[in-house]
């Protein structure tokens, strides 16, 4: 008789965090799992900002220590369980293929970040790595691929809260790179932490525990530290008003509305630039009653006008009616005919006296949506790309606009997330900022929210208000510190005229330019070199 004991005898293990028998169980991917849903309750729709640390905390606990294919799949996990839900929109009329092969997409970057976390986790100084690696993924897939597509940074998630104002001093990715050092130095607190707290299980002298508690009480600190930053910086920007920075303009806003919501809005192209023109009717009437002062520039939405005003009379004389009837410049939103066999997604100034005058084309026409490549290729997978009947085209001129005498810089729809985009009509010269948007085709969603963040994060990074014009809403005004002054509501006509000023203060973010992200980048693809260049050194030395 042996003194093995019987199977069924014998004592089980817990599995500790750490150990192998506990790198087999589920529980990274659970975590994976929890940290992008608690990602996607960040956002607007479900407004908890906070939450947006949680999602880098948790990748970070989840792939530390592990090699880099199970880093790929943490990724994947929480980029599907944060993108699936964030990006459903998009499938709201054109079912769920288009929709889950975007979110896939976004979320193959996620999985990216997993393998390069993984491989840098046991690096010194982990967590700062680990946050500019964030800011090197989004700036990735904000470039790649067809032009790339930046929704659901981190930065865009903080609307509220003292992180905000860092959009001033180096843009969105030093936003997203505060929330993600923050939740990386919550990962660094969890494993001291647990030491500890195993050390006081066995029974250890206390001195034993010191070390671990103190490295927990510096990653704690260091995370209070963050927001602390923040506020310090969001205190010159503090109470930054419409009117204050320079000469003021009273500016209208007109959301027309759409007959209906859905894909086929503008099947009644009429009905939508009717809707414009009366609502602008009915300022000019209010106008003249004194209940609504004088606009000095009318800002009308995108795809206000889908019927081509250069060679339709009857819209021409719509928009012109409008235009004298108010007594201001409008901005029409028109889809125009040309080049050759391109549309172009054109803004055009109208003035009551001269008609039709300066205009900006569309200079990054969403692909799969307003033009298709590789269509044969597409059309595989989803017919819906046929939708698109013609392609449109892109603009080539940075889209500042002189309305008597107002500079503003335009963005039209998804523009918005684009960071050189943006900065482009500041630079120009832009004393304000337009986002002329359609958000009809995504129905009663979150999407407009999520869009709105984004103007909101702009207004801070370059001190500017922005007025947001959209079709069927949400149309707002945000101040330059982020706060939303006016607002409309999604399929209700609306209408707001605000005295704003035009602004020619440069913030520092502006200075800057892409520097921070840039240098954030090179910090964490450096750490990921530096990996591989000792993975590669310890080879050649075994074989040697």
């Amino acid at each position: 008789m042996t003194g093995t004991l019987p199977r069924s005898a014998a004592p089980r293990v817990r599995a500790i965090p750490g150990t192998r028998t506990a790198d087999r169980l589920p529980w990274r991917t659970s975590l994976a799992l929890v940290g992008g849903l608690a990602l996607f309750l960040a956002f607007p729709g479900h407004d908890l900002p906070a939450l947006a640390v949680l999602a880098p905390a948790a990748l970070s606990l989840a792939v530390r220590g592990q090699r880099a294919r199970s880093g790929l799949w943490l990724g994947l996990v929480l980029g599907l369980a944060f993108f699936v839900p964030l990006l459903s929109w998009t499938g709201i009329y054109v079912g769920p293929f288009p929709w889950l092969a975007l979110a896939g997409f976004e979320a193959l970057h996620t999985a990216l970040l997993g393998a390069a976390l993984a491989v840098t986790s046991r690096l010194p100084l982990w967590p700062l790595w680990a946050a500019a690696l964030w800011v090197a993924d989004e700036a990735l897939r904000s470039r790649f691929v067809l032009g790339g597509f930046p929704w659901g940074r981190l930065g865009f998630s903080q609307t509220e809260g003292p992180l905000l104002s860092l959009a001033a001093y180096g843009g969105v990715p030093l936003v997203g790179f505060a929330v993600a050092l923050m939740g990386t130095l919550l990962a660094a607190a969890v494993p001291a932490l647990y030491r500890a707290w195993r050390s006081a299980d066995r029974d250890r002298p206390a001195g034993e525990r010191a070390p671990a508690l103190r490295t927990a009480a510096l990653a704690v600190a260091a995370v209070l530290a963050v927001p602390l930053v923040g506020a310090l910086a969001g205190l010159p920007l503090a109470g930054s008003s419409l009117t204050a920075g320079g000469p003021t303009a009273a500016v209208a806003v007109v959301q027309g509305n759409v007959p209906r919501a859905g894909l086929d809005f503008n099947a009644q192209r009429r009905a939508v630039l009717d809707n414009h023109v009366e609502q602008t009717l009915q300022l000019a009437d209010d106008v003249a009653a004194g209940r609504e002062q004088q606009p000095d520039v009318v800002l009308w939405p995108e795809n206000s006008s889908d019927i081509d005003p250069y060679r339709n009379d009857d819209a021409a004389r719509r928009i012109q009616q409008a235009a004298d009837a108010v007594g201001a410049p409008v901005l029409v939103g028109a889809v125009v005919e040309g080049p050759g066999r391109f549309v172009s997604n054109t803004a055009i100034v109208w003035s009551p006296e001269t008609g039709p005058g300066e205009t900006y084309v569309k200079r990054h026409p969403v692909p799969l949506a307003e033009y298709v490549p590789a269509r044969a290729f597409f059309r595989f997978f989803s017919e819906k790309v046929d939708l698109v009947r013609r392609d449109f085209a892109k603009g080539t001129e940075v889209g500042v606009l002189d309305l008597g005498g107002v500079r503003l810089g335009d963005l039209i729809c998804f523009e918005v997330v684009y960071d050189d985009l943006v900065r482009d009509v500041v630079d120009g010269g832009a004393g304000m900022l337009v986002v002329q948007t359609n958000n009809a085709t995504f129905g009663y969603t979150d999407e407009s929210a999520q869009q709105l963040a984004m103007s909101r994060l702009r207004a801070v990074e370059f001190g500017r208000t922005v007025a947001v014009a959209a079709t069927s809403g949400i149309s707002a005004v945000v101040a330059p510190d982020g706060t939303v002054v006016r607002r409309s509501e999604l399929f209700t006509p609306a209408v707001f005229v605000e005295e704003i000023a035009q602004r020619d203060d440069v913030t520092v973010a502006q200075r800057l330019g892409s520097g921070p992200e840039w240098v954030l980048t090179t910090l964490g693809v450096g750490a990921v070199l530096a990996v591989l260049r000792s993975a590669w050194t310890r080879r050649g030395s075994a074989h040697g």
